[in-house]
């Protein structure tokens, strides 16, 4: 889709969609946001729903950064302790590691 095609009005639109598309466990849509309307909230000349947008996108970025800390921490508590939460563990992972727990 080429944003330069849409309305203003069908650009906060479609970027609030976007953000609210994220608190329903789709973070990436967070990380595509911020990307997508970067331009449109800081860079190009002012218009009326540029403040919005540019809070969608602000808060799409929090959004990204808290959901990539929370999954990093996830991630690596679950390889330290994988070992030593045996079966619960073992239930949770998709791929079960071979060899000497």
């Amino acid at each position: 889709m080429d944003l330069r095609k849409l309305k203003n009005e069908d650009k906060l639109d479609l970027c609030r969609k976007y953000y609210l598309g994220g608190f329903a466990c789709l973070p990436f849509l967070w990380f595509i946001n911020s990307i997508w309307f970067f331009k449109e909230a800081f860079l190009k000349e002012e218009y009326t729903e540029q403040k919005q947008i540019r809070s969608y996108v602000i808060r799409s970025m929090i959004g990204t950064v808290i959901w990539t800390a929370i999954i990093s921490v996830w991630i690596v508590i679950f390889q330290l302790n994988r070992v030593s939460w045996g079966d619960t563990a073992d239930a949770m992972s998709f791929i079960i590691p071979r060899g000497i727990p």
